[in-house]
């Protein structure tokens, strides 16, 4: 049986692979039935596109591909807490769960303030609510930050 841990590290991996990429190192995992359907990393600089976090992309991509519009049976892990315009993506696509490693406060400290709405402000003054579960595998997620330099 995949565990939560098991897909969380995935993810994770996933992100620093997007940082060898030349990207920011964030990563994620659409997962269904203790299946992986789709995985998604961090391309904005690969793309040109600030919007193409990894989280986003990813759901735009599978429910493109697969026709779908809810994701409330599906479960995505992502190395990092998603922001406000991910979080925003997962209101609108349903989703079930989500589970994440870096929380959004961590990655402030790490790399400076931005948009401070967490995930669950915006789920909480959402009409979907998806179940959360925070900071697993917190350390290897803060792993994949050290040395990397933010551009801001």
């Amino acid at each position: 049986m995949r565990t939560d841990e098991y897909f969380v590290h995935k993810a994770i991996e996933i992100a620093q692979q997007a940082r060898q990429e030349g990207n920011e190192p964030f990563g994620a995992i659409l997962v269904k039935n203790e299946e992986v359907v789709m995985i998604g990393e961090n391309k904005i600089n690969t793309l040109c596109d600030p919007t193409h976090h990894a989280e986003i992309g990813l759901i735009r991509k599978f429910c493109s591909e697969h026709h779908v519009f809810d994701l409330s049976e599906y479960t995505l892990y992502t190395s990092c807490e998603p922001c406000v315009m991910c979080s925003g993506a997962m209101v609108w696509s349903n989703l079930g769960k989500l589970v994440y490693s870096v929380s959004h406060d961590q990655l402030a400290e790490i790399a400076g303030s931005n948009i401070m709405i967490s995930c669950e402000e915006v789920f909480e003054k959402s009409p979907q609510h998806p179940e959360v579960v925070k900071e697993l595998l917190n350390r290897e997620g803060l792993k994949v930050f050290e040395g990397y330099q933010f551009d801001v």
